[in-house]
């Protein structure tokens, strides 16, 4: 499998839930707001043997017109119509700005794919709303047949990709591991976020429930080795595979 990151660019967030852009060469981070988080905001490709995949759908910004979502793929050298599916982790704004047109909101941004949505999320979604959320950017999903909506707490795709709901980030959010050819690819968006906290026990305070976000990073840590993570906001390290645990004897 071949993985691409995406990164729409290095933001701050605090309380206000703004995610404004930082520039590590010009901008202080000391100078932004008590609690400021620096975080990348990074969807992905996973291109198989069957699919395009596109996990979280980003932001939404446009530049020049255009999705940057689209751009960034077009740069990759995939065009947006290759998508075949969209897999959502949660709802939030940052994973989901880009899941329609920034023009057109009556649109899905990925024409040929099948969206793989948790169905609770999406009504937790539209009934709680901002800060977290952006409706407009989400009622399109109710009712296009490119909707799959997902409606267990765990299952599989295509028979290649599992996804588990964990309630963890957020009520409803869900990680997904995609196997194929003795591969393993995790995802899992913003209860597995960054590298580094992968390796430190601490439960996060912006979480739903923080302390099972803690104890499921370390259960994946631990029961991963020779996966690769994909992590949607790590300034440094996009992918890692976990190779920690696999000692001489192991590779004998």
């Amino acid at each position: 499998m071949k993985v691409i990151p995406l990164s729409e660019g290095s933001f701050t967030i605090d309380k206000s839930k703004l995610f404004v852009p930082f520039d590590d060469q010009q901008d202080d981070l000391q100078q932004r707001p008590t609690g400021s988080l620096l975080v990348e905001v990074q969807p992905f490709v996973v291109i198989t043997e069957k699919d395009v995949l596109l996990l979280d759908t980003g932001l939404g910004f446009s530049t020049n017109g255009k999705l940057q979502l689209h751009e960034n793929l077009i740069k990759a050298g995939i065009n947006p119509s290759e998508v075949t599916k969209v897999l959502m982790s949660h709802l939030h704004k940052d994973h989901a700005g880009g899941v329609s047109e920034d023009g057109d909101r009556t649109k899905l941004s990925f024409p040929q794919a099948t969206y793989y949505v948790q169905q609770r999320e999406l009504d937790f979604a539209l009934q709680k709303g901002l800060p977290s959320f952006i409706p407009e950017e989400l009622e399109v999903l109710k009712n296009s047949p490119q909707v799959k909506f997902l409606t267990e707490d765990e299952g599989d795709i295509d028979g290649y990709i599992h996804y588990k709901v964990t309630g963890a980030h957020s009520p409803f959010h869900q990680v997904f591991w995609i196997k194929e050819n003795n591969e393993t690819i995790f995802f899992g968006a913003d209860d597995a976020p960054q590298l580094q906290q992968m390796k430190h026990r601490f439960a996060a305070k912006y979480d739903h429930d923080g302390k099972k976000a803690m104890e499921l990073r370390r259960e994946w840590w631990e029961d991963g080795r020779g996966w690769t993570f994909l992590f949607y906001h790590d300034i440094k390290a996009a992918t890692y595979t976990n190779e920690a645990r696999i000692t001489a004897d192991d590779r004998e």
